[in-house]
């Protein structure tokens, strides 16, 4: 990336909020995003009550009870707002541009969208109408964590399924559905020989001791919960049972037969954990019957053919090195602002 002159005086402000049951990728990709500028630029998080920790290293600033966004932004003035809180309203954004010069929103399936500058959406749906200019939906700019680079197309150096296959259950930061407990339940009536690891996420409200005590009911299955390596975890697996979301695209990127059950309506109509990707998709996961999802961890355990062709076309996909776009794209924006800071086109102020 060649860095770009004038900017070491400008400022990025990230807005990252827990929401829509995105989990902790959104997080994530603010971190890599905000190390791989931080040279160029000033890099501010903006804090709310749902909001996760900044990465270490970067100032932050808090929207609290005596203040809200829009004032948080009059404050710092940002010459730009990398925004991903979940669906956002038309007129909460109206209102932004007044203020920030350059607004780009990552997979916000509001009507928000709509008056940011630039909306990247990885998670893909299934349009009802033709999106915006503005709106880049491509899975391809999907940023792996750099912890995962060194599994990538691992899949294709594991061999077969040995004596004890390895399933990992992993249903996100908060498994809203509980979809932990009811896969344990139905995996528990297998009949074979079976690794299971659970992976526990660390807003999961529910109570972690029941499924230790359903672990305890059989053999080689532990629970775990963070701090723990997922990448390293994913890599070790021969079959992942996991939610729709981010989740399937860091699969992807390791190459793994991967079985989807949704937390939710929004999960079932992303079109990305489809068959024709390598996923078998169940559906809701409250929904799935015992025997569907029984019958689909077996079947890459058992027919080789099939677990080839699922890490094939995962690993097709080629996903995870979105980095360099999204840089291009923020350092764009940054160098070619769409307003001026009173809220005016920067055409409008030359005239």
């Amino acid at each position: 990336m060649i860095p770009i002159e004038n900017l070491k005086k400008k400022t990025v402000a990230f807005y990252i909020v827990r929401a829509d049951g995105k989990g902790s990728y959104p997080a994530r990709r603010a971190a890599v995003l905000a190390k791989a500028i931080a040279k160029e630029v000033n890099v501010l998080f903006i804090v709310g009550e749902n909001s996760p920790t900044p990465p270490d290293g970067f100032k932050s600033i808090l929207v609290g009870k005596k203040s809200n966004l829009l004032q948080v932004l009059t404050f710092i003035k940002p010459d730009l707002l990398i925004r991903d809180t979940g669906s956002t309203i038309s007129e909460e954004v109206e209102k932004i541009q007044e203020i920030v010069p350059s607004i780009l929103h990552f997979d916000d399936f509001g009507d928000g969208g709509k008056q940011a500058d630039f909306v990247i959406q990885t998670l893909l749906d299934d349009p009802v109408d033709e999106a915006p200019e503005h709106y880049v939906k491509d899975r391809q700019l999907f940023i792996a964590d750099p912890s995962m680079h060194k599994f990538k197309k691992h899949g294709l150096k594991k061999q077969p399924p040995g004596s004890l296959p390895h399933l990992v259950v992993s249903f996100g930061e908060e498994d809203e559905g509980n979809l932990t407990f009811r896969a344990l339940r139905h995996v528990s009536q297998l009949q074979i020989p079976l690794k299971v690891t659970v992976l526990v996420g660390e807003k999961y409200p529910h109570d972690v001791s029941t499924l230790r005590m359903m672990a305890l009911g059989r053999r080689n299955t532990i629970v775990q919960q963070p701090p723990y390596d997922l990448p390293e975890v994913y890599a070790s697996a021969d079959v992942i049972l996991c939610a729709s979301g981010y989740m399937p695209y860091e699969v992807a990127v390791i190459g793994i037969p991967c079985i989807i059950l949704s937390q939710n309506d929004f999960e079932v109509g992303l079109t990305f954990p489809k068959e024709q990707h390598g996923f078998v998709h169940l559906g809701l996961g409250r929904k799935v019957k015992q025997s569907n999802l029984l019958n689909a961890i077996m079947e890459p355990l058992l027919h080789e053919t099939l677990r080839k062709r699922a890490i094939e076309r995962q690993l097709s996909l080629k996903l995870g090195d979105g980095l360099d776009t999204v840089l291009e794209t923020i350092f764009y924006l940054l160098e070619h602002p769409k307003r001026g800071v009173s809220g005016k086109t920067m055409s409008d102020m030359l005239n």
